[in-house]
């Protein structure tokens, strides 16, 4: 059974061609693949790019925020310790106004008061042992 050379040549031809079609579409598709591909990644550093510039005035305005809050967290502080210093100033001076004024209810006064804070003292220490 021997086939004519005419035949197999043509039957081989069209396998060939089958074959050589599939590659080109296999290379058609990989090509629109690749390109739908990059397409998706411009799009995707287009919306980043978005995003960031989007985002950039609200940092930065978040940032001032947070600095003016500083600033008056520091200045609100400053004046705290300012007006300390001036209430410390004041009684120093009305304390020293009034032991020139009362020199002897003075002494009497800090002698009260030290005989208390060592009662209190005594008393606890006593109490943890």
């Amino acid at each position: 059974m021997n086939m004519p050379s005419s035949s197999t040549q043509s039957f081989g031809q069209p396998a060939g061609n089958v074959a050589d079609d599939s590659a080109r579409a296999a290379d058609d598709a990989s090509q629109a693949t690749g390109r739908a591909i990059d397409e998706a990644g411009d799009r995707l550093s287009s919306k980043v790019d978005d995003l960031r510039n989007q985002a950039a005035p609200i940092i930065n305005r978040v940032s001032s925020q947070a600095q003016a809050a500083a600033r008056r967290g520091i200045d609100a502080a400053k004046e705290g310790a300012q007006q300390l210093r001036e209430k410390a100033m004041s009684a120093t001076d009305s304390t020293v106004a009034y032991v020139k004024d009362e020199p002897v209810k003075s002494m009497l006064i800090a002698a009260a008061t030290g005989a208390l804070l060592m009662g209190v003292i005594t008393l606890l220490s006593r109490s943890r042992d």
